[in-house]
């Protein structure tokens, strides 16, 4: 399975984007989906995840209420809705596709995403 994200960028506090994850090479509606990120000097940190059917989704606390996962399953992509925008959400992002619950199976090549002031 091949992952494609895209969409990050430079955005003001307050701000809002949207990532896209494009899969290929696979059965996309057979994985979990999630988004990671990994600021300069820090681990990589889970963000969120969508079940295989979009029916669950999981967030980490600092980003709830701000941020919405969400998938289609008919056109291979998972998004990453960020609004209200803050310094510390800067970050590469990456996009990962989990077959097993215990483990991420594949991983993208992250997006920039920078929060200025």
């Amino acid at each position: 399975v091949q992952l494609q994200a895209s969409g990050g960028g430079l955005v003001q506090a307050g701000g809002s984007l949207r990532l896209s994850c494009a899969a290929s090479g696979g059965t996309f509606s057979r994985f979990a989906m999630g988004w990671f990120r990994q600021a300069p000097g820090e681990e990589r940190e889970f963000v969120a995840r969508i079940t295989w059917s979009g029916t669950n989704t999981h967030y980490t606390d600092s980003v709830k209420g701000r941020f919405t996962i969400s998938r289609d399953n008919a056109k291979n992509t998972v998004s990453l809705q960020m609004n209200s925008l803050k310094l510390e959400d800067t970050a590469v992002y990456y996009c990962a596709a989990q077959r097993d619950p215990t483990q991420w199976d594949y991983w993208g090549q992250g997006t920039q995403v920078t929060v200025s002031s």
